[in-house]
């Protein structure tokens, strides 16, 4: 518990095994509980996320990063959860900056997004960083809002807010879920900031399993949604 409220952090994926422990040995002491989401992994992902502390559901089949997500809030309002924290399981996040994700939610605020372009200190692949600035740019025109870095995952909210955003729809199963939970923040009214974030990104390891174009689709289909609407 930190500050009288029970804290949850989502993490999970699909094949991260050597990453996703060492993401959940470094999340913070204060956290009251670590969720893994194993999106039936082939490897020992949920063994690894287990050993290190984690919580493990396993998913039978391959569903996606927006299933796992909503799958891991799920748990944390089923848990009654007062925050609940995204992070990679790719180790491309720093849990040690968990705390400068959720101390605004304590100064009034309802969603605290991470940014890599408030203090851009990392060397982003080229492809990754042309494809992030058109979608951020995009965003910002669509949405209106002032929102630097919008395809970014690693994220805190209050929980309560869950209660009034509709994520139970099938197409936001894969990569649709993120980027559609902010707009509906930002249409809701919902009170948000951004804050300075890394992103490690490992070519030796792989940093992505995103399909280029496909996935990148599926990221900016919220928007196009929201344009045509």
């Amino acid at each position: 518990m930190y500050k009288n409220k029970k804290i949850i952090v989502i993490t999970g994926g699909l094949n991260e095994q050597g990453k996703i422990g060492k993401v959940i040995s470094s999340v913070p002491k204060f956290v009251d509980e670590i969720v893994a989401i194993d999106d039936a992994s082939t490897d020992n992902t949920a063994k690894e996320a287990e050993l290190a502390g984690a919580t493990v559901i396993k998913n039978i089949k391959n569903m996606g990063a927006g299933y796992v997500l909503r799958k891991g809030m799920d748990y944390a309002i089923k848990k009654r959860y007062d925050i609940i924290v995204i992070i990679a399981g790719d180790n491309q996040d720093n849990p040690n900056e968990i705390k400068f994700l959720i101390e605004p939610l304590f100064e009034g605020y309802d969603f605290v997004q991470g940014s890599r372009f408030i203090e851009f200190k990392d060397k982003m692949p080229f492809f990754r960083l042309i494809t992030t600035k058109f979608f951020n740019l995009l965003f910002r025109q669509i949405t209106t809002s002032e929102i630097t870095d919008a395809s970014n995952g690693f994220r805190a909210f209050r929980s309560d807010i869950l209660h009034h955003i509709n994520l139970y729809q099938e197409w936001l199963n894969r990569y649709e879920l993120e980027p559609y939970f902010l707009i509906q923040s930002i249409k809701k009214g919902y009170k948000i900031k951004e804050v300075p974030v890394s992103k490690s990104y490992n070519k030796k390891e792989g940093y992505s399993k995103m399909k280029p174009f496909i996935d990148w689709y599926r990221i900016c289909k919220p928007l196009f949604k929201e344009l045509f609407a």
